[in-house]
C-alpha cells in the first residue's frame, strides 16, 4: 500500500473527531457502569475521582492500542492513519505519548472553567470555541497537522480503501 503523506483535509479530520466522540460515548458508559458496579457506588458523585482516573485509563488504553494498529474505528471510517513522520506504524510509547499530549484539547478549557462557575452555556461555548481555535491552529502547521501530533512526531494521513 502506498501512503499518501498528505493530511486530510480539516473537515474530514473534525468529522472524524466527532464521529469517534460519539463511539467513546458507549465506550465509557460501558466501562463506567462496570466501575459503578464493582466499587458499589450509589450515587453519581461517589468515587467520583477514582472514576475519573478510571476513565482516563480507559480512554489512554484505547488510543495507544488503537494508535499503535494505525487507526480507530472512527479513523478506518473516514480513512485516515495515524503513523509517526516517516510513515512507520507507531509504537505503543509514541501512542501513549500523542495520548497524552492531545488532552491539549481538553485542559485549557476545563482549567478556564474551575474558578469562574459559569453557566453551563458559558461552559459549551468556551469549550467550543477552545476547540475550533485549536483545529483551525492547525492551518499554521506546514503539514497541516494538529500541533498535538506534531510534538508526539506523529502525522494524520489520507488512507485510501483497499481495492478487492
Amino acid at each position: 500500500m502506498i501512503l499518501d503523506f498528505t493530511a486530510p483535509s480539516l473537515r474530514r479530520r473534525m468529522a472524524c473527531w466527532t464521529y469517534e466522540g460519539m463511539l467513546l460515548f458507549g465506550v465509557l458508559f460501558i466501562f463506567g457502569y462496570l466501575f459503578s458496579t464493582l466499587s458499589q457506588s450509589r450515587h453519581a458523585l461517589d468515587n467520583r475521582h477514582g472514576l475519573q482516573a478510571f476513565l482516563f485509563l480507559v480512554v489512554g488504553i484505547y488510543f495507544t492500542w488503537f494508535g499503535h494498529k494505525g487507526q480507530t474505528l472512527a479513523m478506518k471510517t473516514w480513512h485516515i492513519r495515524v503513523v509517526d513522520t516517516s510513515g512507520h506504524a507507531l509504537t505503543q510509547k509514541r501512542a501513549l505519548l500523542r495520548y497524552i499530549l492531545s488532552w491539549v484539547w481538553f485542559i485549557p478549557p476545563l482549567a478556564a472553567l474551575a474558578p469562574f462557575g459559569l453557566s453551563a452555556g458559558e461552559n459549551t461555548v468556551l469549550f467550543i470555541g477552545w476547540v475550533a481555535v485549536w483545529a483551525l491552529l492547525s492551518r499554521f502547521h506546514p503539514q497541516q497537522q494538529f500541533w498535538h501530533d506534531a510534538l508526539a512526531g506523529t502525522r494524520l494521513i489520507s488512507s485510501a480503501p483497499l481495492s478487492i
